[in-house]
């Protein structure tokens, strides 16, 4: 399969474009492009920058985004199902309707982002960079969250039910009213130094 290198896109529609395996890019970047509506299945991107890109009700399909920056993007009504985004960046982001469904997202960087309402299931967060983000009445269930940076995180109304809470202090996160399972329910306690019995 060829592969597109150093590629430099600036300001061009890519409206509803659709991407397939034969797509493989490497350290390209992409500024200012519309990829709204786009879709994308079994394509690849490797050590890429996308800054101020728009994802808008786009939709990706078992593709891959690993190692790469995203900086100024909006993901309003974007959907990941079964992708890989490890150990990508994202900053300054926009996720409004941000939906992901499965796939390895270990090591990826949404410190400080604003994920309100994001419904994350089935997902590997291994190690996920999450300080300091809002996820305030978000979805993430049944997501592995080992090893998962969470100080600060905000998790109020979350749902968190099935997902691997060993990461997470009670003692440094805001999760008020966030709904948990019994399983869960005893690792916190052990965390905060109850013996469960």
């Amino acid at each position: 399969m060829p592969i597109t290198r150093d590629l430099v896109v600036r300001g061009e529609d890519w409206y509803a474009r659709e991407l397939g395996p034969g797509d493989a890019f490497e350290e390209c970047v992409f500024y200012d492009t519309d990829w709204t509506e786009g879709v994308s299945e079994g394509a690849s991107f490797a050590d890429c920058t996308f800054s101020g890109v728009r994802f808008n009700a786009s939709r990706h399909t078992g593709s891959a985004f690993t190692n790469c920056s995203f900086r100024r993007c909006v993901f309003f009504d974007a959907r990941f199902e079964g992708c890989k985004a490890v150990g990508s960046r994202f900053q300054e982001s926009e996720f409004n309707l941000f939906v992901v469904e499965g796939g390895d997202w270990s090591y990826a960087g949404f410190g400080g982002a604003d994920l309100r309402g994001a419904e994350l299931d089935g997902v590997r967060l291994r190690e996920a960079d999450l300080a300091g983000a809002r996820l305030d009445e978000a979805v993430v269930t049944r997501c592995d969250l080992s090893g998962a940076h969470l100080r600060a995180a905000r998790l109020r109304g979350a749902d968190l039910r099935g997902s691997d809470l060993s990461a997470l202090d009670p003692r440094t996160v805001d999760a008020t009213g966030a709904r948990i399972d019994l399983q869960q329910a005893a690792v916190l306690a052990t965390a905060l130094g109850y013996e469960v019995a």
